[in-house]
């Protein structure tokens, strides 16, 4: 089972992350993945476009899942970020977002993406989670909860 100290490094979040749309924002996540996981910044802002161009990724209550397949990667990681302020993002509830949990998978993948897909998203259906996450001011504290929730999670 992939937890989510596993695929979440520490320099592969940002906090109070101000942006004007999905381009800028999967720029911004595809530059925090070049540098977290030594990734082609173009590569991973070109997959979550298109894979946000076959239906929104916004999840509802304030969170998207964006999610894409990438040629070079390894093993499955993410990028997570909180914005401030909440962006339209054409999600399900139709909600504004201030949550981004992009989840980067390798093209063979294939179950445990979905696998992982699903813990995402159990995790952020978890009101408490989410107050939490909302609540963070430093990417320090996000990797902290992020790695400490996931107990909780798995109990």
């Amino acid at each position: 089972m992939v937890h989510f100290n596993d695929i979440v490094a520490p320099d592969a979040l940002a906090t109070a992350l101000t942006v004007n749309g999905k381009k800028p924002l999967f720029q911004k996540i595809a530059a925090l993945a070049a540098k977290a996981y030594d990734l082609d910044a173009r590569v991973v802002a070109e997959a979550l476009m298109e894979r946000e161009k076959l239906g929104s990724t916004g999840f509802g209550g304030g969170v998207a899942i964006p999610h894409a397949k990438i040629p070079s990667l390894g093993k499955m990681c993410a990028v997570v970020v909180l914005l401030d302020p909440a962006m339209p993002f054409d999600a399900v509830d139709e909600a504004p977002v201030n949550i981004v949990f992009a989840l980067l998978s390798p093209v063979d993948s294939g179950a445990e993406h979905l696998k992982t897909l699903a813990r995402v998203s159990r995790y952020l259906r978890d009101e408490g989670q989410v107050t939490r996450l909302r609540g963070v001011k430093s990417d320090a504290a996000l990797h902290a909860l992020l790695a400490g929730g996931e107990a909780r999670d798995a109990a």
